[in-house]
């Protein structure tokens, strides 16, 4: 792609915010309810200072995020649903996935 457009960026890209919703069990790994972290520029995962993110939780948030990043069909269930809950049984963190923005990028600087 030349010209203006390669300038611009040729796809666009949400900016996303997975955040601890609730927690209908007991929080053993020391997530709180409001605790977050955020995907940015395509790939750089962002936690506030001085907080962390549960590996398990976030294991089961990660395989929806490159979706949930692009704009999907307003019939997508995907595009409907923001919720994932983590897979411990007792603790049962539930997340959003929010859309903080978006971003137009160039493919050929991505891998």
């Amino acid at each position: 792609m030349t010209g203006n457009a390669d300038v611009l960026g040729d796809m666009e890209l949400f900016d996303l915010r997975v955040t601890v919703d609730r927690i209908e069990g007991r929080s053993v790994c020391g997530l709180r309810v409001g605790d977050y972290f955020e995907l940015v520029n395509s790939a750089e995962l962002r936690l506030p200072a001085g907080r962390h993110f549960c590996i398990y939780a976030l294991q089961s948030v990660l395989p929806l995020l490159p979706a949930k990043q692009r704009q999907l069909p307003a019939a997508d269930w995907l595009e409907r649903d923001s919720a994932v809950c983590c897979p411990d049984p007792d603790e049962r963190v539930v997340m959003r996935i929010e859309r903080t923005g978006r971003r137009r990028l160039r493919s050929s600087d991505l891998t």
